[in-house]
């Protein structure tokens, strides 16, 4: 009798590997599209659990980019990154929680990872670290301007 439960149709069990899914962590609605295609859902049905999903208020894209943004935020990457990664989720717009932060906080955040990760030596002689540290900071999703204004970023020793 445990044998006939265990295959029962994906197709009616979406709303209930949905719901499981949502209930570990946020998901976009195109995250949640793919892990229920991986388990051999119809496609409209899909569809219509997602779209009831919605109308519930259980599953929304802005809540995940805003949920998904801060966490990346506090993990040290740079806006280049969260982009990217959002846009891999199915996210195709810049998030209002992204967007409102200045650059000059970006920088703020960028000279923090610097400083944590290599400390805030001079290096403005030294070409190889300059590229190491920079490189660095880009691969976590910082521009170009604002790994320049972090590299520049020098500890004043207290003597």
């Amino acid at each position: 009798m445990a044998n006939r439960d265990k295959k029962k149709d994906p197709n009616q069990q979406a709303p209930e590997i949905a719901l499981r899914l949502l209930a570990r962590r946020e998901h976009s609605r195109f995250e949640l599209t793919m892990k229920l295609r991986q388990r051999r859902v119809d496609a409209r049905v899909i569809e219509d659990v997602l779209d009831d999903f919605e109308d519930k208020g259980w599953l929304s894209d802005d809540r995940f980019a805003e949920v998904f943004v801060r966490q990346r935020m506090d993990a040290g990457y740079g806006p280049l990154k969260i982009l990217a990664d959002l846009q891999q989720r199915g996210i195709n717009r810049v998030p209002s929680e992204l967007d409102v932060v200045p650059d000059s906080q970006w920088v703020a955040r960028a000279v923090q990872l610097r400083d944590r990760r290599f400390g805030l030596g001079d290096i403005s002689g030294d070409w190889s670290e300059r590229q190491r540290q920079g490189g660095f900071l880009a691969r976590r999703g910082f521009s170009g301007d604002q790994v320049e204004q972090a590299l520049g970023k020098v500890r004043v020793s207290e003597e």
